[in-house]
């Protein structure tokens, strides 16, 4: 860890300590706790707050525009809510909601050299990695069709989802130019759409949705710890698009064989229990996700081969599996026909 990336850490976890730690009371806490370290994001956990650094080129105009969804009356009990801390605000943009209401939301900045923005949260039970039988695939959809059938509350900036697996694409030719091991999933990519690769505007009728854009068991937790409601937390991808694109992940890794049929049915039936737009009622799902499902698989199979030149080694079983994947998805025509039932 560089001396910069051990002042982040260091300065998250002061700050999520001050807020956790009430005033003038003996410290008895315990350790801050890393979270996670990502170029995209360092977490730093002190008792009951978490603290954020984005990443340094991170839009925040944007960025704020996502807290303050997170902290709108009309996605409680779906999206984790934010936390402030009075007089350490750095912006604090206003949004104007739909009812002419502005509201304020908390995004802060840590010193330099750093410079990164900051959100804080509070700390929330997440998925169990090691009990997979005791995975929260309906929860999680349900709350995902709640999220979808909600009215944006103000305007959003476009759900980021395409634009993170062109980004996964070039981070693999960047790790691996010229090398044999790429083309497959090159070749998926290509075969995709342009509005599935960020690079032409998605077609009406799959946007304008309120998305989360990067679904994954590792984007749910329990609050109040540890036993409260599933809530959805990282808003970081959330704006307006294709709801689809909040199944394709488990929608991909069904068809790869990496998920359970039973979990795929149970993700797919809840999601269609609590009137999710993103699929017909009934019927067959697959022409609604199908590209999706092709753009997170490539996303995967990429990030998988950026992983293993990173660390000098073979993909594992499940990242080739993803990976021939691409190279079967490469044969397909551009999308399947939608044909929804009358």
């Amino acid at each position: 860890m560089t001396t910069t990336e051990t002042s982040v850490v260091h300065e998250l976890g002061t700050l999520a300590h001050r807020l956790s730690h009430p005033a003038r009371t003996r410290c008895v806490c315990e350790p801050s706790q890393v979270l996670a370290d990502r170029p995209d994001g360092t977490v730093v956990r002190s008792g009951a707050i978490v603290a954020k650094a984005h990443a340094v080129d991170t839009d925040r105009e944007a960025l704020a525009a996502r807290i303050a969804l997170a902290d709108a009356p009309q996605l409680t009990g779906i999206l984790l809510p934010p936390l402030t801390a009075p007089g350490q605000s750095l912006t604090a943009p206003e949004h104007q909601e739909s009812s002419g209401t502005p509201r304020r939301t908390g995004l802060y900045a840590l010193p330099a050299p750093a410079s990164r923005p900051v959100t804080l949260w509070p700390f929330g039970a997440p998925v169990d990695p090691f009990d997979p039988g005791a995975a929260p695939w309906a929860e999680a959809a349900a709350l995902l069709a709640r999220l979808h059938r909600t009215e944006p509350p103000f305007r959003l900036p476009p759900m980021r989802g395409p634009v993170k697996a062109a980004r996964a694409v070039a981070r693999m030719r960047a790790a691996l130019p010229g090398e044999p091991a790429v083309l497959p999933v090159l070749a998926g990519w290509r075969a995709l759409p342009g509005w599935a690769r960020g690079a032409a505007p998605a077609p009406v009728q799959r946007a304008g949705f309120l998305c989360h854009g990067d679904l994954h068991l590792g984007q749910l937790v329990r609050h109040p710890a540890p036993d409260g409601p599933w809530l959805l937390i990282d808003v970081d991808d959330a704006g307006t698009g294709d709801p689809a694109w909040d199944l394709a992940r488990p929608a991909a890794w069904y068809a790869a064989g990496l998920l359970a049929p039973e979990d795929w049915s149970a993700f797919l039936d809840a999601y269609r229990s609590a009137g999710g737009p993103a699929v017909p009622a009934a019927g067959d799902p697959w022409p609604e996700l199908d590209v999706p499902a092709r753009a997170l698989t490539v996303q995967t199979a990429a990030l998988a081969l950026a992983k293993c030149a990173a660390e000098q080694r073979d993909p594992d079983e499940h990242e080739q599996l993803m990976i021939e994947s691409c190279a079967r998805i490469a044969t397909l025509p551009p999308e399947l026909a939608t044909v929804r039932p009358s």
